[in-house]
């Protein structure tokens, strides 16, 4: 049976502004009488959370990337069933910060695994569950970095802490992803005011899924 919500997934660079948006056009939609789930990935729920401090721990640079994909995807799949698929059947709007995309751009491509493999991976983990709409934040990698720098509320995890040369690819692999999927994937330019951006996602959104 086709869910009676939507599923909306936030997606780009690290710094990209994705998290103070999202929270934003929550509100506005709740304001509008929506039920809105707003989550993130990796976490949203316990489980997924727990494989999120793993992953994202400085202290664990020896991660292979393999690993990596698989905890990325093992978080996914119970974030999805406990959380996502839920409130999609309930005829929610899920804003999800993160979803596959991520896993695509940053193990698949960033990390030489390839994204078709790591599509595969996420396939088990997601079977036919994929968003309706995704937001690309479009900011250059170095302009994002420098933001996460410059805020001292955010303390930087292990993928803040990779190279430059890392998030440019990462970038590229974005890039990709928007060539193979046009239909689902809207880009806003991230380097425009807040208030700016707000106002393009919330539009996008509404006309598109409202």
């Amino acid at each position: 049976m086709k869910n009676k919500g939507k599923f909306i997934s936030f997606e780009g660079p690290e710094g990209a502004g994705k998290t103070t948006v999202i929270s934003v056009v929550s509100d506005r939609l709740k304001e509008q009488g929506k039920e809105v789930v707003l989550t993130r990935e990796p976490g949203g729920i316990k489980i997924s959370e727990a494989i999120r401090e793993i992953i994202l721990d400085n202290n664990h640079t020896q991660m292979d990337a393999k690993t990596e994909a698989l905890l990325y995807a093992a978080a996914r799949r119970q974030h999805l069933v406990e959380k996502v698929i839920p409130g999609l059947e309930r005829g929610a709007i899920v804003l999800c910060d993160r979803f596959i995309d991520s896993s695509l751009a940053y193990q698949g491509y960033a990390r030489e695994l390839g994204m078709e493999e790591v599509l595969k991976i996420n396939q088990f983990a997601i079977e036919n569950t994929m968003p309706d709409l995704t937001i690309f934040f479009d900011i250059d990698p170095a302009e994002g970095l420098a933001r996460i720098a410059k805020n001292d509320q955010r303390e930087q995890n292990r993928l803040d802490n990779e190279s430059l040369r890392f998030h440019e690819s990462v970038y590229k692999g974005y890039q990709k992803l928007i060539q193979l999927y046009p239909e689902r994937i809207i880009e806003v330019d991230a380097r425009l005011s807040k208030t700016t951006v707000i106002e393009n996602v919330y539009k996008i959104i509404t006309s598109r899924l409202m």
